[in-house]
């Protein structure tokens, strides 16, 4: 089989997460080439020659930009903070390396259309690209989607979506990239925000239009990290820096079809792990799914006989949902590094058959425009339309 290199850059929280996908997709699914993992980049030498030990790398890097002129890469894996996207994206396309990018796609709009045009210039020569929004490779959203191109729901009416986290909840939490809004853009808008903007649009397959959205940060300053953050923690130091990013985020919307949306973006809501609520209702039935019980999509069917008419649990194990052939028995459980494993299925085959796989950069664009015009909103307390 014919190999398809990768170079992977960025070793912690998401790094960590994409090592699993490359290492498990080839031995579950039968894979038109082999993603070989050839490079590991990161900044320090010594951490990131342990990362690659540890997680399955045969090589290291620590400049990122060694990795467009080996012959050995094919594919740039992207997990550093939104800062540095737009740069390494763009230089890997036209280099001619296949990119997969973290979400959310960039900082900026600005830096998103920059990267969608350089990604439609590379498809036209044959190299692909796409965003990393992996909640669309959960079996039970992709049963979702399903379901509503079918027309089960009939003419969709209502969205609501949270995303609820606790991990900053504590006021001495320390300060990491994720909380300074030149590294990361925004806060709980942008790094979970993006994530259901992307679902609520990919499951109905319609478009948000106007927004209304309010912002706010709950804790102004935090200690400063004395040791280097390897995820969603570090050890607090004495000194204390400003937090430049959104704790929470909640907006109105207005889809293109006319229907409308709650949503909720925080990282406060104490006692949520990583709970994402998704109900959708239409003219003919409704859904609910809440990642905490990822493997479980709640249908209701309105046309069925009122004296037993009800919301249905689907344990979305079975054969026939989305990707789960490939794995276990029916009812055996999957979890959240499933979602990343299926994205390297799809990416790779995309590559192999000369197709361009979803989400686009265009699609991270669109999601890019959606998350700018909250926060404009935020500011202007007025209703903001969503540039197509």
């Amino acid at each position: 089989m014919t190999d398809l290199g990768i170079g992977l850059i960025g070793y912690a929280f998401m790094g960590a997460a994409h090592s699993q996908a490359w290492r498990s997709a080839p031995r579950f699914f039968d894979l038109p080439v082999n993603p070989a993992m050839n490079v590991l980049c990161g900044r320090n030498a010594d951490a990131v020659q342990a990362a690659a030990g540890k997680l399955g790398w045969r090589e290291t890097e620590t400049d990122w930009r060694k990795l467009l002129t080996r012959d050995d890469v094919q594919v740039i894996d992207v997990c550093t903070p939104g800062d540095s996207h737009a740069e390494i994206a763009i230089a890997a396309l036209q280099a001619g390396k296949h990119v997969l990018c973290e979400k959310p796609l960039a900082n900026t709009v600005a830096e998103a259309e920059a990267m969608a045009a350089a990604a439609a210039e590379a498809a036209a020569q044959g190299v692909r690209s796409m965003v990393g929004f992996t909640y669309r490779r959960v079996p039970a959203i992709g049963l979702a989607r399903q379901l509503v191109a079918e027309g089960k729901l009939g003419t969709i009416r209502h969205v609501r979506a949270q995303y609820l986290q606790d991990w900053i909840a504590d006021p001495e939490a320390p300060l990491s990239w994720r909380l300074d809004k030149e590294k990361a853009g925004s806060g709980a808008l942008g790094d979970i925000g993006a994530h259901i903007i992307d679902l609520t649009q990919y499951i109905t397959g319609d478009t948000i239009a106007e927004v209304s959205g309010q912002l706010e940060t709950f804790v102004k300053e935090r200690p400063i990290a004395s040791s280097e953050h390897t995820g969603l923690s570090g050890t607090a130091g004495s000194e204390r820096g400003p937090v430049t990013v959104d704790d929470a985020a909640v907006f109105l919307a207005k889809f293109a079809s006319g229907a409308l949306g709650v949503f909720e973006a925080t990282r406060f809501a104490t006692g949520r792990k990583n709970a994402i609520r998704i109900e959708i209702n239409g003219s003919a039935g409704s859904l609910a799914f809440d990642f905490e019980d990822m493997n479980v999509l709640h249908y209701y069917d309105a046309t069925e006989d009122s004296r037993t008419a009800g919301f249905r649990r689907i344990l979305a194990t079975e054969a026939v949902h989305p990707y789960v052939e490939a794995w276990w028995p029916p009812g055996h459980l999957l979890g959240y590094e499933h979602g990343f494993t299926h994205q390297v299925v799809d990416l790779v085959t995309a590559i192999a058959e000369g197709t361009d796989p979803a989400p686009s950069f265009a699609d991270g664009l669109r999601v890019q425009r959606v998350l700018a015009a909250i926060e404009t909103s935020s500011t202007s307390r007025q209703w903001q339309e969503i540039p197509s």
